[in-house]
């Protein structure tokens, strides 16, 4: 029993697990709208975007992430898409330049791996135009866009990347308590067999030597 509860687990743990970002592309309006929530399915799902970049001063900088271990920023430029803008990390650099990057002109496509939105983080700095995280809610705010994607994208896509680094994808791992409750009754199984086992031995120990109190 306690084997069979935790191959369930282990089943849950599989269940959940992200999408492998190195399968085929899907175009993007096949698997996810604009007005639609951002779930598990769409987490870390490889899409082909076809939109048009906003014009380069409407891009800005989120802070604080890394790429192999150093620390910089993401430059992030808002693409329409299916009549709404979706967040694109286009790259990673160091530190902010000025002017911002030119950006692709006309409709284009490329790749991306399709993120949820982030935790909170340091707010909107109109100035520098630079934020802390990648908070969905907030650039609604602060954009004044009239809607926005609910999650965002990390290109594949070098080109669109240019003048900046590939950003880094980050890794989504299932936390270790999806299907927990399995987990438990799996060890809760080993310890009652522990003390089944232990009974037996005391029982046993009294019929042969007697109760020796």
């Amino acid at each position: 029993m306690a084997t069979w509860q935790l191959g369930v687990y282990d089943q849950h743990q599989v269940a959940e697990a992200p999408k492998e970002p190195d399968k085929a592309a899907v175009a993007i309006e096949k698997v996810w709208g604009p007005g639609e929530v951002f779930t598990t399915d769409h987490d870390q799902l490889r899409v082909s975007v076809t939109g048009q970049f906003r014009p380069a001063d409407e891009q800005f900088w989120v802070t604080n992430e890394k790429a192999d271990g150093t620390e910089g920023v993401w430059l992030v430029a808002p693409v329409t898409v299916e009549g709404a803008e979706l967040m694109v990390v286009r790259g990673w650099l160091a530190e902010p330049v000025s002017p911002m990057p030119s950006v692709p002109q006309g409709e284009t496509t490329f790749d991306a791996v399709l993120q949820p939105g982030a935790e909170p983080g340091a707010g909107w700095d109109e100035e520098t135009r630079t934020i802390g995280s990648l908070r969905i809610p907030t650039l609604l705010n602060e954009l004044g866009y009239d809607q926005l994607w609910s999650g965002y994208a990390i290109t594949t896509d070098k080109q669109i990347a240019a003048p900046a680094e590939l950003a880094e994808v980050p890794e989504n791992e299932v936390s270790w308590t999806t299907g927990g409750r399995n987990l438990g009754y799996g060890l809760q199984w080993w310890v009652f067999a522990g003390f089944a086992a232990f009974m037996w031995w005391r029982i046993a120990r009294e019929m042969v030597f007697g109760d020796d109190r």
